[in-house]
């Protein structure tokens, strides 16, 4: 699978831009992918939005990186190159995908991911019910964030500003723990999976 993350301008892939995209092969973790790139042309900035990935709106127009078209094919001939599952992995996977579609679709090329996703926020749900953990709710919904998701799997949060490729890495690395209770970058490996110290 390809765990995937991707830092943008907004929150509305019609109207905001992605400024960098990160993504790491579960089958084969040392293959990772991270670039940024300058908004397309007419894109929506929201100031909300570089609080939490930690861009300045100078960043985000800097003519001398990619533009977000070339940023997605990059990407895209990344993930058709190497990684032997394609299927795209995330906590919030449904934006992440909807932010490389659209990307895709304004670059005039084919996003090659299929519809089929795995969310962690769902995996978790389902590792914490099945484990007799209730999981975490606000305001009426669930409140399993990724850093509730980090927490849950024994992991520090993710450190702020978000970085696509700490995204990604974070994303791969609870999914392994969920999916196979095993750890699976270097990274995490001081850290214990809680489950197999009961």
């Amino acid at each position: 699978m390809i765990a995937v993350d991707i830092e943008g301008s907004g929150i509305d892939p019609a109207k905001a831009s992605i400024l960098s995209i990160g993504a790491v092969d579960t089958d084969n973790p040392s293959n990772q992918f991270y670039d940024e790139c300058r908004i397309w042309d007419g894109a929506h900035i929201t100031d909300e939005a570089l609080a939490v990935n930690g861009f300045s709106k100078e960043e985000a127009i800097d003519p001398t990186k990619k533009s977000e078209a070339e940023l997605v094919t990059a990407f895209i001939a990344w993930a058709m190159d190497r990684p032997q599952n394609r299927t795209l992995l995330a906590q919030n996977v449904a934006f992440d995908a909807s932010f490389i579609r659209a990307a895709a679709r304004r670059a005039g090329v084919e996003s090659a991911f299929a519809q089929r996703t795995l969310d962690v926020h769902t995996l978790a749900w389902t590792h914490m019910t099945l484990n007799g953990v209730i999981p975490p709710t606000a305001h009426n919904h669930s409140a399993l964030n990724l850093d509730a998701v980090l927490k849950y799997c024994g992991i520090p949060e993710e450190p702020k500003p978000h970085n696509a490729l700490t995204g990604a890495l974070s994303h791969a690395e609870v999914f392994s723990r969920m999916a196979y209770t095993k750890t699976l970058l270097p990274e995490f490996e001081t850290y214990s999976i809680p489950w197999t110290n009961i």
